[in-house]
């Protein structure tokens, strides 16, 4: 049993992780928390699903044309939410970000309707035996191609001239802009790459448990594993992403029986108030002192 816990917890800790990765690019690039990415993760899902169940598009490229729809649609949100807000205080972003995401909630609702779906057969039926205890192969592929995304997006931001402009941002958006770097786009990029890992979370989700509208609810679970690791920490959100996957599985997979059930729900939770009371800016966030 704990094996099986154990390994479950990875595979929703790693999607965790990825869907943690959008909150912190945009908190990291406009000091803004984007409640709404639970909402882009459910719109990829519902994405390709509709186009490999209405179209026959096969699911590798079902899947890349969702992810240039995402990128589209967070160069859009960046467009009519986050810019107009530029210069404006935080917590109007942040309840534009709510308001986006009641909108985006309701116009899939709208469109495919509250029932769960379901994804065809993508990846072998076959379960594999680990160590004596049967999992079932999507889970071990959707681990497999989490960690590989994550992998490449920590090369990309480490490597990559984009990836290093995005940080500079990040640091110090007066310093960038006096070196020649155009903020705005670098806020663009930012929501395109925080939509589309959102969008791949949701796939993966999606071809595990079905879609429904409730998948939306991920985005307010996956704020704690930000939290945890550090708001301003890439690295933070998927070691943060991974410690909350495993345990909250673990203790759900122990506890609920005894409790009658729920607390697996709320370990993120729990976790969130016990981390800002002991370390408010995470394990790996910079603990910023501002002079007033």
């Amino acid at each position: 049993m704990f094996l099986q816990l154990l390994v479950t917890g990875l595979v929703v800790g790693s999607i965790y992780a990825l869907v943690a990765l959008g909150f912190v690019l945009i908190y990291k690039a406009s000091d803004c928390i984007n409640f709404a990415q639970g909402e882009f993760l459910l719109v990829g899902a519902y994405v390709a699903l509709w186009v490999v169940t209405s179209y026959n598009v096969p699911f590798l490229p079902a899947v890349m044309l969702t992810l240039c729809l995402a990128l589209a649609l967070g160069v859009l949100v960046e467009r009519m939410v986050l810019r107009p807000f530029i210069g404006e205080p935080v917590i109007s972003v942040i309840m534009a970000t709510i308001g986006l995401s009641s909108l985006m909630r309701g116009v899939t609702q709208l469109i495919w309707g509250t029932d769960t779906m379901i994804y065809p057969p993508v990846f072998p039926q076959e379960p594999v035996n680990l160590a004596g205890v049967v999992i079932s192969q999507v889970y071990l592929w959707s681990l497999g191609l989490a960690i590989l995304l994550l992998a490449v997006f920590s090369l990309f931001f480490k490597f990559t001239t984009t990836g290093i402009v995005m940080r500079a941002v990040a640091d110090d958006q007066q310093a960038a802009l006096s070196m020649g770097i155009s903020v705005k786009k670098v806020f663009a990029i930012t929501w395109a790459i925080a939509a589309m890992v959102a969008a791949v979370g949701g796939i993966l989700l999606g071809n595990i448990n079905g879609v429904n509208s409730s998948l939306a609810h991920l985005g307010l679970k996956v704020l704690p594993v930000a939290i945890l690791g550090g708001l301003d920490s890439i690295p933070g959100a998927i070691l943060g992403g991974f410690i909350i996957g495993v345990l909250e599985n673990l203790v759900g997979g122990y506890l609920d029986p005894v409790f009658g059930g729920g607390v697996k729900e709320v370990v993120p939770f729990v976790i969130l108030v016990l981390i800002l009371l002991v370390r408010p800016y995470g394990l790996f966030g910079k603990e910023v002192i501002e002079r007033v």
